[in-house]
């Protein structure tokens, strides 16, 4: 009888449409606030992209995001915080493609890159700009080259810190012209443009997000983009490769990640929802003013991405000669 009691009961919730635990969750998700953690500093390209995001996802889920920099150590700071996290979604990573750099550029990780994250999806991708002071003697990308091969190792090459997409795009553009320079680690864009307009350094592969209104108002002159492309933010910059390094290319790109083992239905919801905010008309047109392209993948396809990703990038350390630190 108890047994025939307690299969009605499991039918009455049945018929009153109640889920399994895990979709209960999910469908919850967020009930609480969500805290974001972002790897570089305020007024990176890393900060203006997460938080443009975050914004609408607020308004998507009803819940306060809230993002909350943490930067240093070419964003594994920040990624430490996350991985040690509880994998309950209340607790996410917004980062660039140093994500992907870092194993092949630290020896000694606070985390597994592969294991002690869960892919949630791509944000989105834009060039970096070679910039430089208008009180710079140099005003293209050949000029650059030929000072630096007649001054070898006398130029300050400033990027945002060992294993960033700066520090890398830099590495490759040292590979692809065969130059020497100095290069002067930052923790991020906003210290370094001080020190290039203070003269303490020379150039840098900005992002192009935070220079925009820096090069529009003749404060900087931009030399290329990274890009295979011109962008349509600054449509009369040549491409590097058209301005002297042929089949030069780079692209700089932004993901959420969160903590290792997430449910999988909690993963599938913050990834629709992340799509959806990149879709919304207000979100794409700031990020196109920003210089960045939106980027849409499932989880398994940002998780394919992710790893292709960690692979190229431990080329392009092993041939530029970078000892992991």
């Amino acid at each position: 009888m108890r047994k025939i009691k307690w299969g009605l009961a499991m039918l009455a919730v049945a018929s009153l449409g109640y889920a399994p635990l895990g979709s209960v969750q999910a469908q919850a998700y967020p009930n609480k606030p969500v805290r974001v953690i972002i790897t570089f500093p305020p007024g990176s390209a890393t900060d203006i992209v997460g938080r443009v995001v975050t914004q609408k996802l607020s308004e998507i889920w009803g819940q306060p995001v809230l993002a909350e920099n943490r930067g240093g150590a070419g964003g594994s700071i920040g990624s430490a915080v996350v991985a040690k996290a509880a994998p309950d979604g209340y607790t996410l990573l917004v980062n660039s493609n140093a994500h992907a750099v870092n194993p092949s550029i630290y020896a000694q990780l606070p985390y597994d890159t592969q294991k002690d994250f869960t892919d949630l999806a791509p944000l989105s991708g834009q060039p970096n700009v070679l910039v430089v002071t208008l009180g710079s003697s140099i005003k293209s990308i050949r000029e650059f080259i030929a000072e630096a091969k007649a001054k070898p190792g006398q130029i300050n090459f400033a990027h945002a810190g060992v294993g960033s997409g700066t520090h890398l795009n830099t590495e490759k553009f040292k590979l692809a012209t065969g130059i020497e320079f100095l290069q002067v680690p930052y923790k991020g864009t906003p210290d370094i443009l001080s020190d290039l307009f203070s003269g303490r350094v020379t150039c840098y592969f900005a992002p192009i997000s935070p220079v925009i209104p820096l090069v529009r108002e003749g404060k900087l002159r931009a030399l290329g983009v990274s890009s295979a492309k011109r962008s349509a933010s600054l449509p009369d910059v040549p491409t590097v490769a058209e301005a002297g390094v042929p089949g030069f290319e780079f692209t700089l790109w932004f993901g959420l990640w969160g903590p290792g083992g997430m449910p999988a239905d909690i993963v599938r919801g913050i990834n629709r929802d992340v799509n959806r905010a990149l879709a919304a008309p207000e979100v794409r047109e700031r990020l196109a003013k920003l210089g960045n392209d939106t980027m849409s993948m499932t989880p398994q396809e940002f998780s394919g991405f992710v790893r292709k990703e960690i692979a190229d990038y431990a080329r392009i350390v092993k041939a530029a000669g970078i000892k992991p630190q």
